[in-house]
């Protein structure tokens, strides 16, 4: 496997404290890589650097081999990289159908008359099939639970047929049924040979799908391997654990 996603040196600091410090990792592509680590770590905001929702203070950052400059959310997404949050972004006015065609081109233009292919429409719902949401289409977002609209979330980042798809704790809030049901889908997706980078505080969930694991603490990576490797790993123990 090569490295689809490449993190060198990145660095973030807000005021007088390092979020992100010189922190360097590599996403294999075809794996299911983990970033684990204890609150406060670096995880989500390393996340935010990587797809443009914050700007580093050093570091660098490329994607399929070449360097992303100046990373921006909208042009990762075309180019092949896209993400979740911690607390699902969904257009909660519009049905459940036009979330995915709006996400499906990136754009508000895909939702009005004519601009609306036939193609986009089928996808969408194939996709709502796939996920078990299609009785669902005409409901409006909002109406959803909070696992359905996690499932939403996930399944209108892959209108984008994504190489590297980053998700923020997943199955963070949901009930045992739904981390069933996003593991399928990942394991799915990764089957069909989408990469992903996983943020996850399940760690039984890490252990029996991630590998490698990747872990952080006070912003730099202590630690990479197999979950077995990372589960007997001492300064992993001591960082979890603070003894």
């Amino acid at each position: 496997m090569s490295a689809l996603l490449e993190i060198n040196g990145l660095l973030k600091k807000f005021g007088g404290v390092t979020a992100v410090n010189q922190c360097s990792f590599e996403v294999q592509e075809g794996s299911i890589t983990a970033l684990i680590g204890p609150n406060g770590s670096g995880k989500t905001t390393a996340f935010n650097i990587i797809t443009g929702y914050l700007k580093a203070d050093a570091g660098t950052i490329a994607f399929r081999g070449n360097t992303v400059a100046d990373p921006n959310p909208a042009a990762l997404y075309r180019s092949g990289l896209s993400r979740t949050f911690q607390q699902a972004r969904i257009f909660p006015e519009l049905t459940v159908l036009e979330n995915l065609v709006v996400a499906s081109s990136f754009t508000w233009k895909g939702l009005f008359g004519s601009r609306v292919s036939a193609s986009d429409r089928e996808r969408a719902m194939e996709t709502l099939s796939e996920f078990k949401l299609t009785k669902l289409a005409d409901y409006q977002a909002s109406e959803l639970s909070y696992g359905q609209r996690k499932l939403l979330e996930f399944a209108s980042v892959l209108m984008s047929d994504p190489k590297l798809v980053l998700l923020d704790e997943p199955t963070a809030g949901v009930n045992p049924v739904m981390i069933e049901t996003m593991e399928k889908h990942i394991r799915s997706r990764h089957e069909a040979g989408v990469t992903f980078l996983i943020v996850e505080h399940d760690m039984q969930l890490v252990m029996r799908l991630c590998n490698p694991v990747i872990v952080l603490d006070r912003g730099a990576m202590i630690a990479k391997g197999t979950p077995s490797e990372i589960q007997s790993n001492p300064q992993v123990l001591e960082a979890y654990l603070g003894s």
